[in-house]
C-alpha cells in the first residue's frame, strides 16, 4: 500500500479525478476521519482543501505517479 501527502488547489481537483478515474485500482483520498473515493469529484471536493491531503492505493500506474509528483508535500 502507497500513501502519498498532497495540497490541491481547488482548481486543480478535476484533473486529479480524471487522473485517478485512469487507473485500474482503488484510490482513496482522506484528512483526518474521513476518507472518500479519489474518482469521486464530489467526494474530493467535500474535503478541506486548505490541509494536507493523504492519497492511499495499492496498484502503480506511471503517469498517476508523474501526476502525484506534482502535488506531493515534503513531510
Amino acid at each position: 500500500m502507497v500513501q502519498r501527502r498532497i495540497k490541491i488547489r481547488l482548481d486543480e481537483v478535476k484533473d486529479f479525478v480524471e487522473a485517478a478515474c485512469k487507473c485500474d485500482f482503488d484510490i482513496d483520498i482522506s484528512y483526518n476521519r474521513f476518507t472518500v473515493d479519489a474518482k469521486s469529484i464530489v467526494g474530493v471536493l467535500g474535503l478541506d482543501l486548505s490541509q494536507t491531503l493523504t492519497v492511499t492505493y495499492n496498484g502503480y500506474n506511471s503517469e498517476f505517479e508523474k501526476f502525484m509528483n506534482h502535488f506531493a508535500v515534503a513531510c
